[in-house]
Order: structure tokens, then sequence, then C-alpha cells
């Protein structure tokens, strides 16, 4: 029988590319999968570790189960995990293994103030300075 994290509520989690060597070496694989990253806000955060640790103790996997934003549900094995406590209560960090296949890339640019455009910039050009 295999063991699940499952979210229940609120919005499919939000992944990241994991770039350390540690989460590759253990996510050895005979598939070639990538190692994602998510946060995810508990009541129980030392339960759910522990329900990780006694599956790989007893070399069982454990998944995370989730909808996406298709409402489709989707699993993922996890590999690591880790709680943490934070003022607004306890955060579980799960490290899973997706598929390369099953992987899409999305990339974010975040504007700083000073990238911002202003119109007054505008004003101060003057074309034969060029």
């Amino acid at each position: 029988m295999e063991d699940k994290i499952t979210i229940i509520e609120g919005p499919p989690p939000t992944f990241e590319a994991v770039q350390d060597g540690w989460a590759q070496g253990i996510s050895d694989s005979p598939f070639f999968s990538g190692v994602l990253s998510t946060r995810l806000r508990t009541f129980d955060g030392p339960a759910l570790v522990e329900r990780c640790q006694t599956a790989w103790s007893s070399r069982n996997p454990i998944h995370l189960e989730y909808k996406t934003m298709d409402g489709l549900r989707e699993e993922a094995p996890i590999i690591a995990a880790r709680n943490v406590q934070t003022d607004e209560g306890d955060m579980l960090m799960l490290w899973v293994r997706v598929e390369e296949d099953d992987l899409e890339l999305e990339i974010a640019y975040e504007d700083d103030d000073e990238d911002e455009y202003d119109e007054e910039d505008d004003e101060d050009f003057d074309p034969d300075m060029l």
C-alpha cells in the first residue's frame, strides 16, 4: 500500500526547480527525472515528516497528491521532507521527483522599482544626442 500526503484544499502547489547536488543525489532513479521543491502550510508538520520517515524506513514510497489548475489529480514521489516553524504555523517543505516529460518551464520576471518605465524619462530624451 502506497502512502500519500494529500492537499485537500487551496490552490495547487507551486513547484520550484532544485539545483542542489544533495537533492539530485537522493533522487537516483532509472528514469530521467527532475527534482522540484514546494512549501505547504500545514496543521501538523512534524507528523507529516514522521509519516514520510516511516514509509522510507520500511522502504515504501510516499507521494504528494494534489489537484492541478485543471482539477485533475496528480501525484509525485516525495524524496525529502522538512518541517519549518513560522509565525503563521507549520510550513512543510517537500522535495519531489517529477519525470522530465511532465515538467513545464515557467519563467517569471519581477521588475525592480528602478527598472519601471517612467514617462518623465521621455521628456528628457533628446534625439540629437544620439
